[in-house]
C-alpha cells in the first residue's frame, strides 16, 4: 500500500500512570502508533498522564469529555460493588450503560472524518469486556471504514469448587453475567466489526460460530522490555525463593499457598514473599503466627509497579494459585525476567505457561490445590536445578511473543487483511489446551 496505515484508535482507558487496563489500552495504542500514524482517542480523565508522558494533544490524542454519565456511574458502582476491589461485574455493568455515551461523543468528533475516509480503520481497544457494545461499529461499516473490536477478554466461568470466594467478591451478577447476549448491541456489533481480537479461549467459546472467520488470538497482556529490564541472574538452591504478586482476596489464593508451602517453611527448605494488599492480610497474618513461619514467609505489602522488578529477580519461583484470571499480565512480568511460573491449569495464566516454560497445577477443590502445590514445592527442593532451565525458556517466550511491539505487528498484519479483500488470512489461531502458545510456527 502507498497510503500510510492511520487508525483512529479508540480507548476508554489509556493511562500510563496507573496499572490493569487503563496502562493496556496506554501500552496497546502506543506500540500501534510507533507502526503506524494511528491517533488515539480516550476519555479526558487520562490527558493530565498523557500529556506528561510526553504527548501532544490534537497531534497523538484526543480527550473526550463524557464525565456527565461517566461519573456518575464510578459513583453509583462504587457503592454498590460491596467494597474496594469487589463487584467487578456490577462495575463493568454500569460501565455498559455509561460507555455509550463516550463513542457518542466520539462520533460527533471524528464521524464526518471517518465518512470521508480519513481513517484506514476505527479500532476499539477498550473497554475489553465482551458485554459491552460498540454503538459506532455499525456507523464505520456503513461509512466503509472496517472497525476492529478487541482484544475482548473476560467471561471466565467461576469454578465450581470455589462459589464461596465468589460470594466473598460480591460478584452476584456473575451469577446471570451471559444474559449479555440478548442485550441489542451485541449482535449488532459483531456483525459490524471487520475482524474481532480475541484475547482468551473463554471469550472465544463465548462468541457465536458464524464470527469465527473473523476472530484472531491477540493476548491481552504485554510487556515493556524498558519497563522490564532485569533478568534474574541466580541459580535456585535451597532454600528455594517463591514470590506471590497479587491482589490479597479469596480467589487470588495466597492462603493456598500459605497453607501449601507451609512444612517448607518451617524446614527451612523455602522462603516465600507476598506482594500486595487486600482485605485477606489479617488472615494471612494469623496463618503465619498459627504456623510459625514468620521468619520465612514474608508479607511486603504494595509495591509500586516500577519496582516489582527488582523483588522478581531475587527468586526463583512465582507461585500465583489463582482461580480465576483473565489475563495474567503479572504471570507475564515474572517470565519476562525469567521467574518461573506455577500457576493453576485454568483462565489467562493457563494459556501464558507451557510446559518447557513453567507449571500447571489442575484446577480442583480447594484441598485438591494445597496438595498438588505442596507436592510440586516439595519435588521443586528435592530438585531446584530444573528450575533454571524452564527460567531461560521463560524469558525467551515472554520477550519473542509478549511484547507490545509484537502485540501491535499482529494487530497491523490484521489491519491489511480487512483493507484488502481477497489477501491471505492472517494466521493467529487460538490456543488450544494440547498447544498453548496460540503463535503461528
Amino acid at each position: 500500500m502507498s497510503k500510510p496505515l492511520r487508525p483512529l484508535l479508540i480507548a476508554e482507558a489509556a493511562n500510563p500512570q496507573w496499572v490493569s487496563i487503563p496502562l493496556e489500552g496506554f501500552s496497546h495504542s502506543r506500540a500501534i502508533a510507533a507502526l503506524t500514524d494511528g491517533h488515539l482517542v480516550t476519555q479526558i480523565r487520562n490527558r493530565p498522564a498523557l500529556l506528561a508522558a510526553g504527548l501532544v494533544e490534537g497531534r497523538d490524542f484526543t480527550a473526550i469529555d463524557s464525565e456527565k454519565l461517566a461519573a456518575p456511574a464510578f459513583k453509583l458502582a462504587s457503592l454498590l460493588r460491596g467494597g474496594a476491589g469487589k463487584g467487578w461485574t456490577t462495575t463493568t455493568a454500569l460501565s455498559a450503560v455509561a460507555y455509550p455515551y463516550f463513542e457518542h461523543l466520539v462520533w460527533q468528533k471524528f464521524g464526518a472524518r471517518i465518512a470521508a475516509g480519513e481513517f484506514s480503520v476505527v479500532h476499539r481497544l477498550t473497554p475489553l469486556s465482551p458485554t459491552i457494545s460498540s454503538p459506532i461499529a455499525p456507523r464505520c461499516a456503513a461509512a466503509g471504514t472496517p472497525f476492529i473490536l478487541g482484544p475482548l477478554n473476560g467471561g471466565v466461568p467461576w469454578p465450581a469448587q470455589f462459589d464461596a470466594a465468589r460470594r466473598k467478591e460480591k460478584e452476584w451478577l456473575s451469577y446471570v453475567r451471559d444474559a449479555y447476549r440478548l442485550l441489542p448491541g451485541y449482535l449488532r456489533t459483531r456483525r459490524a466489526a471487520a475482524a474481532i481480537l480475541i484475547g482468551s479461549r473463554a471469550t472465544w467459546e463465548q462468541m457465536p460460530r458464524s464470527f469465527h472467520r473473523k476472530c484472531f488470538y491477540v493476548p491481552e497482556n504485554a510487556i515493556d522490555p524498558a519497563r522490564f529490564t532485569l533478568t534474574r541472574k541466580r541459580n535456585a538452591t535451597r532454600p528455594l525463593r517463591a514470590i506471590f504478586v497479587g491482589r490479597l482476596v479469596p480467589y487470588k489464593g495466597a492462603d493456598m499457598l500459605l497453607e501449601a508451602a507451609a512444612p517448607l517453611l518451617k524446614s527451612g527448605a523455602m522462603t516465600l514473599d507476598i506482594i500486595g494488599d487486600g482485605p485477606q492480610m489479617p488472615q494471612l497474618r494469623r496463618i503465619i503466627e498459627a504456623e510459625q513461619i514468620g521468619s520465612a514467609a514474608r508479607l511486603i505489602g504494595w509495591v509500586e509497579h516500577e519496582k516489582l522488578q527488582q523483588h522478581l529477580v531475587d527468586s526463583d519461583l512465582f507461585a500465583f494459585p489463582s482461580i480465576r484470571e483473565f489475563g495474567g499480565a503479572v504471570v507475564l512480568e515474572a517470565m519476562a525476567v525469567g521467574v518461573t511460573p506455577i500457576v493453576v491449569d485454568y483462565g489467562g495464566p493457563a494459556e501464558l505457561v507451557t510446559e518447557q516454560t513453567g507449571y500447571r497445577v489442575p484446577i480442583g477443590p480447594r484441598r485438591q490445590i494445597v496438595e498438588q502445590y505442596r507436592q510440586l514445592l516439595s519435588d521443586l527442593a528435592a530438585n531446584p536445578g530444573q528450575i533454571d532451565a524452564k527460567s531461560h525458556a521463560a524469558i525467551q517466550r515472554a520477550r519473542r511473543h509478549f511484547t507490545w511491539e509484537a502485540k501491535a505487528r499482529r494487530v497491523v498484519e490484521i489491519y491489511r487483511w480487512v483493507m484488502e479483500p481477497g489477501s491471505e488470512r492472517p494466521n493467529y489461531p487460538m490456543p488450544t489446551p494440547d498447544d498453548q502458545s496460540g503463535m503461528p510456527t
